[in-house]
């Protein structure tokens, strides 16, 4: 269902009574529209390094979609210092564990109790920093998110550095220089849960080949590390030139997994937020994917 674009009063909200687990102090603010779904879908939407949750509310179109399809967006909000996420500490990499993630996860839960949101459709995403932690979120808690689609980051555990050590930068990583093979990949997202041997959340990454903070390696390493996961091969079974756009190129692995690849794109490569909706299924109202399929 596609309503018409009327005056809202709904405004980004921060929540400041206690939602549960959050041992980090994640900030915690929600977008509610004035009309949502009868049992409305979870967008979680995460900031870059030096960003903030307002910063993504108004610099990103996941305020205008959710007015328009009737979704919720949280809008997490980093606690670290240089307003990175702690996408390297064991807590926040093991389900259940700690760090960021664990407050992140603290906030879907008390969303969907709150609103009656649809447990079954919920979404993670985010840029550069957000983006490692939508790996993280997909990869630690594959039992909360139905998929997440990741733009300008690195693959789950890449920045792994030890307990306690939260929100590391590990150059090794941003760098390009950290390789492991598909299965070794895989081991290192089941390790991040383990005994899991449930349903696993697609996913979807989007880099530019001349990213200049994470470089574009990385999005090699995510790939083996997906398909690993999946069980799939690295080499896609299908090959889509400029799509979602112009220089992009959409690469497809199974069922489960896609990659897009911007020619010359910099850290800073366009958010495909339309795309993301439609690779989440938020538009639909009725036999929607959702967890499971």
């Amino acid at each position: 269902m596609l309503w018409p674009l009327l005056a809202s009063a709904a405004s980004l909200q921060k929540i400041t009574e206690n939602f549960g687990s959050n041992p980090r102090n994640v900030g915690f603010y929600i977008y509610k529209p004035d009309r949502v779904q009868a049992k409305p879908p979870i967008l979680v939407a995460m900031h870059y390094c030096t960003g903030t949750a307002q910063a993504f509310f108004s610099g990103t179109q996941y305020k205008s979609l959710a007015d328009q399809y009737g979704f919720i967006v949280i809008y997490p909000d980093s606690p670290n210092s240089g307003r990175c996420w702690d996408v390297s500490s064991t807590q926040t990499l093991t389900h259940n564990g700690g760090g960021d993630s664990l407050g992140i996860v603290s906030m879907v839960k008390w969303t969907i109790q709150r609103y009656g949101a649809d447990a079954a459709r919920v979404f993670a995403t985010g840029n550069s920093s957000g983006a490692m932690m939508t790996n993280v979120l997909i990869g630690a808690y594959p039992d909360v998110f139905a998929a997440g689609a990741a733009a300008a980051g690195v693959p789950y555990g890449c920045f792994a550095a030890g307990s306690n050590n939260y929100a590391a930068w590990v150059s090794q990583c941003s760098q390009g220089n950290l390789r492991h093979t598909q299965a070794e990949w895989a081991q290192i997202v089941r390790n991040g849960f383990p005994g899991y041997s449930g349903w696993r959340p697609k996913m979807s990454i989007y880099h530019g080949t001349n990213d200049e903070t994470l470089n574009y390696a990385n999005f090699g390493e995510a790939i083996k590390e997906w398909t690993g996961v999946f069980g799939v091969s690295a080499t896609p079974t299908q090959t889509i030139a400029n799509n979602p756009g112009n220089g992009w190129t959409k690469t497809v692995y199974g069922s489960k997994f896609e990659a897009y690849s911007l020619a010359g794109g910099t850290h800073g490569i366009p958010t495909q937020e339309g795309n993301i909706i439609a690779f989440f299924d938020l538009k639909c109202t009725s036999n929607c994917f959702s967890y499971g399929k």
